[in-house]
């Protein structure tokens, strides 16, 4: 059995989890996962400001933190903190831990390539509206392939301590850690499926172990000091989720199958790199305090392509709030926001879209939400987006002064004029597997 923990859902989680988990129990392999589509185009940007930028930087320093404990309990760590520049990433590491060793995975970042896909004739059309990808090409800010886990077991067995990838696979990460032990090939379509799984239901870090849990939340034990997941692995596929038994949250059937329902298309073909996994052969059983233990599970062949995760720049938004106080908080807010939307109008500005939401009434739930027939308190919510930077900008401008010239009671406004902000939109495709070749340094 090998035990493997994550201790980050994205990149802005605790920082402490890391360190409890090498602290209060046994762990074999700390994962750590920092990416979110809209993350790298980020990333991109630090990087063409800064050669050397690029990455998740609290890794390198978290790394530098632990990296004693790392060797002195032998436990290894995989992270995609490499964003689009992990060769940088690792460099700081070593810098900061310089008794480690230290591996990069390159070849996801295809952004230097797109204009060689495009004139192969590969269109990569966006999955979800089926328009060709030249119709944003001026407008593109990153592009990576989704890679699975073999390249980071091989990684793991060039000895590294440290493994650093760009845009894997959530699941990869740890997944990785079972292909190299276990030595499985890569048709082991049912031991891939129930890695992967695996991988899914720690992906999200404390999701797994009681954090944002819709059942009986109330009463989840010492959320201030929650455990991080750990899956304990075996060598035919099957697994447990657990926590450290001095750590706080919950383990439990109900807990684990809310992450399995995180984003989740169709339950019978979860696509990944590595294979295709079936949800629905799924077996749960609570086996014991904080353990639930995971079986049956089934796969099938990977597909011939891999998806791309592409980021592009689509115009200009900005975001402005005020409060209004009881008696008639909403009439109130409604009132403010038929003058700014009438003023805009004056003013000849458009916008592709003008949205308002009204919270402590029905922002989070819309029509199902429940009669609030007169609040105590009303935050007025309203946002622009189009692709005129100007007419944006002077929409800002317009929400402030309802303090002095609008309905009573206005408050919440201390931060002055909402900042204009750049709109990042996602676009997904798909491009043969063959195009896409990784390979492994050791960072010296």
């Amino acid at each position: 059995m090998i035990r493997i923990a994550n201790g980050q859902g994205f990149w802005g989680d605790w920082l402490e989890a890391p360190v409890r988990l090498i602290d209060q129990g046994p762990i074999d392999y700390l994962v750590l996962d920092y990416l979110a589509e809209v993350t790298m185009s980020i990333l991109q940007k630090q990087r063409q400001a800064d050669p050397n930028l690029g990455y998740a930087r609290d890794f390198p320093s978290l790394i530098g933190r632990i990296s004693k404990k790392l060797l002195d309990r032998d436990v290894r760590v995989i992270a995609n903190a490499g964003g689009v520049n992990p060769v940088a990433c690792a460099r700081a590491v070593r810098q900061l831990a310089p008794g480690l060793k230290v591996a990069v995975v390159l070849g996801d970042d295809v952004f230097p390539r797109l204009d060689e896909f495009l004139g192969k004739g590969y269109e990569m059309p966006d999955l979800d509206t089926g328009r060709p990808l030249s119709t944003i090409r001026d407008r593109i800010l990153s592009a990576n392939a989704y890679i699975g886990a073999f390249p980071l077991a091989e990684a793991l067995a060039s000895g590294a301590h440290v493994v650093i990838a760009g845009r894997s696979t959530d699941t990869a990460l740890t997944l990785a850690p079972m292909v190299h032990h276990y030595g499985w090939a890569a048709d082991d379509w049912d031991r891939l499926a129930a890695g992967t799984i695996a991988g899914h239901i720690i992906e999200c870090g404390a999701q797994t172990t009681g954090g944002n849990c819709q059942v009986d939340w109330q009463n989840i034990a010492d959320l201030d000091e929650i455990g991080y997941p750990i899956i304990e692995a075996e060598p035919d596929g099957s697994f447990c989720v657990t926590k450290h038994a001095a750590a706080g949250g919950r383990v439990s059937t109900d807990v684990v199958k809310e992450q399995l329902l995180y984003e989740l298309g169709d339950p019978q073909r979860y696509i990944t790199p590595d294979c295709i996994a079936d949800f629905t052969s799924i077996r749960l059983a609570d086996a014991g305090p904080d353990r639930v233990r995971v079986s049956g599970i089934r796969g099938s062949p990977r597909p011939p392509t891999l998806k791309l995760s592409i980021s592009y720049s689509d115009g200009w938004k900005a975001i402005g709030t005020l409060v209004y106080s009881h008696p008639q908080a909403l009439e109130k807010a409604q009132a403010a926001d038929r003058v700014v939307r009438r003023r805009l109008a004056r003013l000849g500005l458009s916008f592709d879209e003008i949205y308002t939401e009204f919270f402590g009434v029905n922002a989070c739930h819309g029509p199902a939400a429940p009669p609030a027939a007169d609040p105590p308190e009303v935050q007025l919510r309203i946002g622009v987006r189009g692709f005129d930077r100007k007419a944006v900008d002077r929409f800002t401008r317009e929400l402030i002064p309802l303090v002095l010239s609008g309905p009573p009671g206005a408050t919440g406004y201390g931060e002055g004029r909402p900042p204009v902000r750049e709109i990042v939109a996602y676009w997904s495709a798909l491009i043969p597997r063959e195009e896409i070749q990784t390979r492994v340094e050791v960072v010296e």
